[in-house]
């Protein structure tokens, strides 16, 4: 939904917070636009930990420019416009509360120009934006019905798989930044009014069991690209990919690259460890990003893991929160 702005363009605020007084509406910072790594937001990391997390964070970074282009044709096909993208994405980054994150979305979105007033693109935006937050918040609550307010508006096949991925992604982003954040030793800073939600609380494995179908429309194979029917094969093999692979492959570029930060080294880390310290970690990274800071990321190290482990089990975990919430998204099961 369009930001509502108080005094002048120096504040950003949006839906998400609608609820709270003008005396929690947050600056704009319009800098936050302009990083040179639009997926960790030029955290100053050390090295060695950026090369040890490299093959996922190669394709996480690719995705960023491919979810979030600044210019974007729209079509009879795919209506989301480069305003809807970004939006939905603060929509999301508000939900989990990092700061950081919002800053950029809403900098990134604030000199863009918005739908227009009539009572159809209103309604149009608020359905997205409601939907958006539902899933990144309280994904239980998401039914037929919500799914099928989404083709009231106008969202075409292809415009519900991008939305799911932008919604499952921005989680993601935000719940990778607070992990490496809580590295760095950042001290939280919790938006106005943010809370954990009640709903908020997804396990640490994807749920897409042998029941679960898609309510939209699947990649047949007599119609596919050469690239669908590649990924078809490649990514119907990875087990947390199989049942998603025939939908999300109406986007085959966004797949690709979803699937190489699975096969990035992230899996393999699940084995790392299991301890007490690591469920209460992963626990408050599910449920409110905003929260999470050296005191649930230094136990971890102090219970033998290495930075490079830690980063690589909570960004597991925060990619099977990903994958939930398309499951949730895009089909449904028994």
């Amino acid at each position: 939904m369009e930001q509502r702005r108080f005094s002048g363009k120096g504040h950003w605020y949006h839906e998400t917070q609608s609820n709270h007084s003008q005396t929690d509406v947050l600056p704009l910072v319009p800098e936050a636009a302009y990083v040179d790594d639009r997926f960790l937001l030029d955290l100053a990391l050390p090295e060695e930990i950026v090369a040890g997390c490299e093959r996922w964070l190669v394709p996480a970074r690719a995705l960023c420019h491919q979810l979030f282009p600044l210019n974007v044709a729209v079509s009879r096909l795919r209506t989301l416009s480069a305003y809807d993208r970004l939006s939905t994405a603060l929509t999301v980054a508000q939900a989990c509360g990092v700061q950081r994150l919002c800053n950029h979305y809403a900098a990134l979105l604030a000199p863009l120009p918005g739908p227009d007033s009539s009572r159809e693109s209103n309604r149009r935006l608020a359905q997205i934006t409601q939907y958006a937050r539902q899933l990144a918040s309280s994904p239980d609550v998401i039914d037929d019905k919500a799914q099928q307010q989404l083709d009231e508006v106008g969202l075409t096949t292809y415009d519900i798989v991008l939305i799911s991925q932008i919604i499952g992604f921005t989680g993601f982003q935000a719940r990778v930044v607070a992990a490496f954040q809580a590295l760095l030793g950042h001290p939280v800073r919790w938006l106005p009014g943010h809370h954990i939600q009640p709903h908020a609380l997804i396990s640490d494995t994807p749920k897409t069991p042998g029941e679960w179908e898609s309510i939209l429309p699947v990649v047949e194979l007599r119609y596919a690209s050469a690239q669908q029917l590649e990924l078809l094969a490649c990514c119907q093999a990875q087990p947390e990919l199989e049942a998603l692979t025939p939908v999300l492959c109406h986007e085959p570029a966004l797949l690709a690259l979803t699937g190489e930060i699975l096969t990035g080294g992230i899996r393999s880390s699940a084995n790392d460890a299991s301890s007490v310290e690591l469920a209460g970690a992963i626990a408050l990274l599910n449920a409110s990003p905003d929260r999470f800071s050296a005191a649930q990321f230094t136990p971890l190290i102090q219970s033998g893991l290495s930075e490079v482990q830690a980063i690589n089990l909570l960004t597991w975990s925060a990619f099977n929160g990903w994958l939930d919430r398309l499951g949730i998204a895009l089909g449904k099961g028994e």
